[in-house]
Formats: structure tokens, sequence, C-alpha cells
């Protein structure tokens, strides 16, 4: 009787939007466990800014370190076609018995590539062992960056890409106090607009590659209309004027107990 086949685990390595010192412990430790590199790139032999992450860090590029290609592009044909492929390849290393670790900038869990991948790869053989590891988002080390409080006791927080547009944006800045809008860079005029008419420039920030070398904070916003930014930029937007609803504060069956103690001892205690 033939053993069954034995692959390897598919770990994605969170590695945090830019600055190695961000790198978790456990994230560093995968890195240098002898597990085969997997790192993606836009396009065939580009540089790939989740391996300049590492490589900042100081580890050496191991020789068997393999890129997969995720282009940037929102024709489906063309996506679906290059997700078989990473997907494919990927179990096959996998089908090496030798564990994969997939580099993620930011988090892996947020917006990430590692999340469709390992889907994917688990469609095509299920038995395959996921891990992944969490690391810092590019908007909460954009907040410590910057000294923004993203939420504070009873605040709300969003986080959403720009893409959705400013009326999707508009409706939001009235439902949370801050948001974390994400992939400004072909919306930044219009939403320059909508904070300048809402008067909330004075409480928005920008930041592109936070954590990177080139790393750029913009504290005046309207200064970049008409600019072309990097597309690793993002907003935070506080909306300090925003008005709350009334909160339920407590444990509900606490206050149910209460509300029926109550009840009793105006039944049994005469007035």
């Amino acid at each position: 009787m033939t053993e069954p086949k034995r692959y390897g685990k598919l770990i994605g390595a969170s590695l945090g939007p830019g600055d190695p010192e961000l790198i978790t412990r456990r994230a560093w430790s995968v890195l240098q466990s002898g597990a085969r590199w997997l790192y993606p790139v836009k396009k065939a032999e580009e540089s790939s800014y989740a391996l300049s992450i590492v490589e900042r860090g100081g580890l050496a590029v191991p020789a068997d370190a393999e890129e997969l290609v995720f282009p940037m592009t929102r024709d489906a044909e063309i996506l679906a076609k290059a997700w078989a492929r990473a997907a494919v390849r990927t179990v096959e290393l996998l089908g090496e018995g030798r564990d994969l670790v997939f580099l993620v900038e930011g988090d892996a869990s947020t917006f990430a590539t590692f999340g469709h991948l390992a889907r994917v790869v688990r469609e095509l053989v299920p038995e395959i062992a996921v891990e992944t590891i969490p690391g810092v988002s590019s908007f909460a080390a954009a907040a410590a960056i910057t000294g923004t409080t993203l939420a504070e006791e009873d605040e709300t927080f969003a986080i959403i890409p720009a893409a959705y547009g400013v009326e999707v944006i508009d409706h939001l800045l009235d439902e949370f106090d801050t948001l974390a809008l994400l992939k400004v860079k072909p919306l930044v005029d219009e939403v320059i607009d909508l904070l300048e008419q809402r008067d909330l420039l004075a409480s928005s920030v920008f930041i592109e590659k936070a954590g990177a070398p080139d790393q750029r904070i913009v504290r005046d916003v309207a200064s970049l209309k008409g600019e072309k930014v990097n597309y690793l930029s993002l907003m935070l937007v506080q909306n300090p004027k925003r008005v709350r609803g009334e909160l339920r504060r407590g444990c509900r069956k606490r206050q149910a107990a209460k509300t029926e103690e109550s009840a009793i001892s105006e039944a049994v205690i005469p007035a």
C-alpha cells in the first residue's frame, strides 16, 4: 500500500508595511526556518516590495526563492489565469514536502494576496495545511507614525478602499469617527474636495509608504491636489463633529435581571 503524498505547509508571513523592525518574531523565525520563500510581483522579474522589507532587515534572499506574478489589472480573465498559475505552482512546490513561506507586506488577513492564494491552493488540495502569521497593518503603522488615535472608548473606526467613491465616503463620515481610506491614489482630488466641503481637512493626514525609508507624511492634505501619489498611500480622516447615537451599556442579562427584580419588589412591597 502506497503512503499518501506528504505536502509541506503554506505559511503567510506578514512583514508589516515597510519597516523591518515591525516584523514579528514569529515571522522572522519562519523566514530563517529553511522553508522556501515565495514572494509576489506585479510583473515577471520585477522588484517585490514585500521582498525589499526583508532585505532591509538584513536577511539574504535564498537562492531558491521564487516569485509569483499577480498582475495589477481588473481584467477578470487575466486575473483568473494568473491566480490559477500561482496556485498550481504553489501546490507543485508544496508537493516536494517542504514548507513554503509567502512574503506579505502589511497584514496577511487585510486586503492581502495571501488569503486568495491560500483559498485556491486548498481548493486544489484540501489536505494542505495553512498558517497565517499576523502582522502590523499599514493603517495601524500610519496612525502610530502620525500620532493619530484611531478610536478611543466608544468611538467607531472603519477601513475602506477609497475606490468605493466619495458618495460612500461621505456617508461613512456620518457613521464613523475615523476612516482609514486605503489606495487613495486614483481619487486624491475628489477626496480632498469632499474633505474641504465638510471642513475636515485639518483633521486629516496623508501617509505614503508608511515605515519605508522614503515614507512621506502630508498634513496639509489640500496641497496634494493635482499631484500623482504613490500606490502605497492612504489617508486617515477624523470627524470630530460626528453626532453619535445613544449607547446601550452593560450586560443585557444583568439589566434584564435588575428589571425583573425591580418588578417583583414593586409587586411584593406595597406602596
